[in-house]
């Protein structure tokens, strides 16, 4: 087995409880250091079972509520673990000493920093975070080559992915072809997925995830990133990724090869396979899932993306096509926009627009250097920002008699 001493980016989340459901199952893996966010209470029960060396916790009210909930159960200074804050914190835990394998588990581009900092450690890299490599895929991967880091995926799409090419030469690949449920509009008409509500765009037929990654899916905007990613991990084009509705969720991925053949992955929906996958290659161990049963799978359907009502997707294969900042601003202003979809100032309609926007009339520059994607994330956010108070304003009551 691969993984012995781990530290999860993201310990709270579903990909980081599922990763310790895991290691409880495979045993023989140490959990050195775990970074969180505000959920106080699942992250003190994590430190009291695996008992990590280093914990970091999104801010101080944070840190004092775990600190409080150890002091309250009659634990001494001693039993706890060294506590940190913030981004401090977690770059600590993605580069804690005696780690070999970092599972990148956090949502949106608060994990690209401490991932590439993982990275040149030549740590193992087990990736959920796929705005990582959409922010700079350049970066992360040079730095992986330069620090004999891996970049093993967890995201279910790119973990089938990796499997199917397992052993098969990249010369003999005509494309990767991703799967998508679909989300919960697949069936909607136009009118009704502008008229959704957060509670509709959330409501995910298939897996059980946060509230980011669940609006993402619902807009496609999650396979758009998906598709930006496959590139990077696997060195392909976008003219030579495909994307195909597939709502049974029971293939994950396909490769199809220059003679005509297609290699999928198949199982059950349950994102602890490609989180054991990760962390135990190239080893193949067994799991604590059921097996897939063919005999009640009654269907394996597939459908082209409706792109006039999923124009995310489109904006994905644009921005990868530009190329340099462009996804970067993407990814940036879709975090911008669903997060004032989900407080309510914004319909659903108004991320793609707002996102169309903003990369169309943003200059791509070359990657070049760390300095270059966080400025142009932060001008991409300020953009964003005053996009979603235009809208506010254009939608709020006049005052007018």
């Amino acid at each position: 087995m691969k993984s012995s001493n781990i530290s999860i980016l993201g310990s709270t989340g579903s990909i980081g409880r599922n990763t310790l459901k895991v290691v409880e199952h495979l045993g023989g893996i140490n959990v050195k250091a775990l970074a969180a966010g505000s959920n106080a209470d699942e992250l003190y029960s994590q430190v009291k079972k695996f008992r990590p060396e280093l914990v970091s916790c999104i801010d101080d009210a944070s840190a004092s509520k775990l600190e409080a909930l150890f002091s309250s159960n009659g634990a001494s200074s001693t039993d706890l673990p060294r506590i940190l804050v913030g981004d401090e914190g977690l770059n600590e835990v993605a580069t804690f000493e005696g780690v070999d394998t970092v599972v990148s588990a956090t949502v949106g581009a608060v994990g690209f920093v401490p991932t590439l900092k993982a990275i040149e450690k030549g740590r193992r890299i087990a990736l959920a975070n796929k705005e990582t490599l959409v922010i700079a895929g350049e970066l992360m991967t040079r730095a992986a080559a330069e620090n004999s880091a891996e970049l093993l995926p967890v995201d279910s799409e790119h973990n089938a992915l990796h499997q199917c090419l397992r052993g098969e030469s990249p010369k003999e690949v005509r494309r990767l072809i991703l799967t998508a449920s679909g989300g919960p509009f697949r069936t909607k008409s136009l009118e009704e997925i502008r008229n959704a509500t957060v509670e509709e765009a959330l409501d995910h037929p298939t897996w059980d995830m946060g509230d980011k990654i669940s609006i993402d899916s619902a807009t496609l905007m999650n396979k758009g990133l998906e598709v930006i990613e496959a590139h990077w991990l696997f060195g392909f084009d976008g003219d030579r990724i495909g994307v195909v509705v597939h709502p049974q969720s029971v293939v994950h991925s396909m490769v199809e090869y220059v003679d005509g053949s297609i290699i999928a992955q198949l199982g059950v929906t349950d994102m602890r396979h490609a989180i054991q996958y990760a962390l135990t290659y190239p080893e193949r161990l067994v799991n604590c899932l059921p097996p897939l049963d063919f005999t009640e799978v009654s269907k394996l359907t597939f459908e082209e993306p409706d792109l006039e009502r999923f124009p995310n997707l489109k904006l994905a294969f644009d921005a990868l096509e530009r190329g340099g900042t462009v996804p970067a601003v993407l990814n940036a202003s879709n975090e911008v926009a669903v997060q004032a979809f989900l407080d309510g100032k914004i319909p659903l309609h108004s991320i793609a627009a707002i996102n169309k926007l903003l990369i169309e009339n943003h200059i791509p520059e070359q990657i070049e250097s760390l300095e270059t994607v966080l400025a142009a994330d932060a001008e991409a956010r300020a953009i964003a920002a005053d996009q979603v108070r235009a809208v506010l304003k254009a939608a709020a009551p006049s005052n007018s008699v």
